[in-house]
């Protein structure tokens, strides 16, 4: 019998997924290592286990070692990788080996703080399982075949075909998304919805049919909405204004990706739960620029679509913070969206109060990484 692993590897964590191949992966036991570096510990299942210092390599056989007592006879056939960036070339999931490994290192500049540590969870990965398929799955897959205007940047023309152009991320998300509505709101599925993203990172995705049309993510995963320590939307003259007073790549990098957001405009965190109880009047400013700009993005979308038929809400903070939905979906009646409070207040699946649905649906990445490592490795057998 076969396992599926799910590997998501960030700069200081792996997240993990167990899954029986079947027709339907099935989930055997999740879990997550954290602090890669001096103090890794490895929560699976109900159980916190120390690492100790730990890089990919350490953490991936410490996975090898939590997961064993659930593989029940099975053994580990396929490894299914998240992996932020498929550039323009990678529209599906695909086996990786020395060649595509190779054009995934390409793209490094393009995502420097996503990809490098994603590639590190391959490499710990084919290391440990040798003899497993090793398959990767793309955060910017699901937005290929948008139309021109919306991937293209008003730069010169060379610059697009170089590949300078909006990717989209949180692609992986929005596909099991789109599944369930396939699957639960066929209706839905087959009309304009509007789906947020909103969590650590954030971001909103115009689908038509089920098809992705616009997202607001672009060239990195830093454009859009604010996110927990990400900038989003910005004039690129501030970039500009800030090299002239002498700030360096390396500094204008962290600037963007880790100080600012929500923890750059409150002053105190990036945590949703504390901005929301916190009477820090900064907090309460960070947290209106984040309902506001998702306000304008749900606008921008609807456009996109000519209309909207749904609303879905998903990630940490779409699934779990009532008043932020309360707050994004407040006079919105122009759009034809309205809230039952009651419903919003225990995070039920649907919680309008009008004609147009507004759902909120738990996303589950590492349910797509597993369907496709598991198509690949019914293929392989075949």
């Amino acid at each position: 019998m076969s396992a599926i692993l799910t590997l998501n590897a960030g700069s200081s964590s792996i997240k993990f997924a167990l899954y029986a191949s079947a027709a339907e992966p099935t989930s055997l036991v999740d879990g997550q290592v954290e602090n890669l570096g001096d103090s890794a510990a490895m929560e699976i299942g109900d159980a916190v286990l120390e690492i100790g210092p730990a890089d990919h390599a350490t953490a991936v056989a410490a996975i090898l070692r939590g997961i064993a007592p659930f593989l029940q006879g099975r053994s580990v056939d396929v490894v299914g990788h998240r992996i932020v960036h498929g550039g323009t070339e990678f529209a599906q999931p695909v086996r990786l080996d020395e060649t595509s490994i190779a054009a995934l290192q390409k793209l490094i500049p393009l995502a420097p703080l996503h990809q490098p540590h994603n590639l590190a969870g391959v490499h710990a990965a084919r290391a440990a399982f040798p003899e497993a398929i090793q398959v990767a799955c793309f955060d910017t897959a699901f937005h290929q075949g948008h139309p021109f205007v919306n991937d293209a940047f008003a730069l010169p023309r060379k610059y697009f075909d170089e590949g300078v152009r909006r990717y989209g991320f949180h692609g992986l998300s929005y596909d099991y998304i789109a599944s369930v509505l396939k699957r639960d709101h066929p209706a839905l599925f087959q009309g304009r919805v509007v789906v947020a993203h909103l969590g650590n990172g954030a971001s909103m995705c115009a689908m038509d049919n089920g098809q992705s049309i616009g997202s607001s993510m672009g060239f990195s995963a830093l454009d859009g909405l604010p996110m927990g320590t990400r900038c989003g939307q910005l004039d690129p003259g501030v970039m500009l204004y800030l090299m002239g007073q002498g700030m360096g790549l390396p500094e204008l990098t962290h600037l963007l990706y880790n100080e600012s957001g929500l923890k750059g405009l409150s002053g105190l965190t990036h945590d949703m739960r504390t901005l929301l109880a916190s009477d820090d009047p900064h907090a309460k400013q960070a947290l209106d620029y984040y309902v506001f700009r998702i306000r304008r993005e749900l606008g921008a979308m609807a456009a996109v679509l000519g209309g909207l038929d749904a609303l879905v809400f998903t990630g940490g903070v779409g699934e779990n913070a009532a008043p932020i939905r309360a707050r994004v979906l407040d006079n919105t009646a122009f759009l034809g969206l309205s809230l039952d409070p009651k419903a919003n207040a225990v995070n039920a699946t649907r919680i309008d109060a009008g004609a147009v649905p507004v759902l909120v649906i738990p996303t589950d990445e590492e349910q797509v990484i597993a369907r496709a490592a598991n198509s690949w490795l019914r293929r392989h057998r075949m």
